[in-house]
């Protein structure tokens, strides 16, 4: 999850699905926001409060996350850089089986649900297609990011880290982090705490209550976010980047971009495709 919301246009919330772990992450998470919980911290029931909390599976979810966002982000940072179209294809390969992933766990398609699943494409096809804008690096701003990124980043398909980019805050604050910014960071973090709290409140609810047309949605906005994260593209001045069908060769030579892009997004639909199967099997061995 963690090496997923580094990258804009990869969600970590599409690697919890993968993995079998999206439900209780959001009912886990869902906990701090809680009457029950609230009621027992402010009155200093500590105890009690702690016991209402997922406790080892957060940690063990937050620990892999930090790490990964401390560990990788000058990797990815410089595979971006350098190798852009093997990097993106892996990650195309990703979302594209993690769509085949996700929308098996609709129990029955019916016209609604496919109705659903259109309108979470078209938004987030919409929604990938915008150009970022100049934003101030004022304190507040910075709280507000970490919010809108945080939902961003538990949702399916839509991308924290290309939040980031819209709000003109993705370079900002992966410098801040790989240059120890503590104070920028910090910002950001109170932001996303509240953010993630508040929002897993009606993640859960609609999770619990109206699953399959949930479920549906999230597909759309993965089949939506397919548009920015497609490995070959060209550059259009002010208006961003234009996706474009590569060519098999390029001034009289084979282009290896292509093969290399094709056999990086065939290993990446195979992890998930293991990963799916490795997590079922989990799941029937309880």
């Amino acid at each position: 999850m963690g090496a997923a919301d580094i990258v804009p246009g990869v969600s970590g919330g599409t690697m919890a699905f993968i993995l079998g772990i999206y439900e209780e992450l959001i009912d886990s998470i869902r906990t701090f926001g809680t009457a029950q919980f609230l009621g027992a911290v402010a009155h200093l029931r500590l105890r009690q409060a702690f016991a209402m909390i997922n406790v080892k599976f957060l940690l063990a979810v937050g620990a892999g996350i930090v790490l990964a966002v401390l560990t990788l982000s000058h990797a990815l940072e410089y595979a971006l850089e350098q190798y852009p179209i093997v990097v993106w294809s892996f990650f195309f390969g990703l979302v594209l089986a993690s769509v085949h992933v996700v929308s098996r766990r609709v129990r029955s398609w019916n016209v609604l649900l496919g109705t659903a699943t259109a309108i979470g494409l078209l938004g987030a096809y919409a929604l990938v297609g915008l150009v970022p804008v100049e934003t101030p690096d004022a304190p507040w701003f910075l709280v507000l990011c970490g919010a809108v990124a945080i939902c961003a980043m538990i949702l399916p398909g839509i991308s924290g880290s290309f939040l980031l980019v819209l709000l003109g805050k993705y370079e900002f604050i992966l410098r801040a982090v790989n240059e120890r910014d503590i104070v920028s960071v910090g910002y950001v973090g109170v932001g996303a705490v509240v953010g993630i709290v508040a929002f897993s409140q009606v993640l859960s609810w609609l999770l619990h209550k109206h699953h399959d047309i949930t479920v549906a949605f999230l597909t759309g906005l993965m089949i939506g976010s397919l548009r920015k994260i497609w490995p070959w593209k060209i550059s259009a001045g002010v208006s961003g980047e234009h996706n474009v069908l590569p060519h098999m060769f390029v001034q009289g030579h084979i282009n290896t971009d292509l093969f290399s892009g094709i056999a990086l997004l065939l290993i990446g639909f195979m992890v998930v495709i293991i990963l799916e199967h490795l997590a079922s099997r989990g799941e029937e061995g309880k």
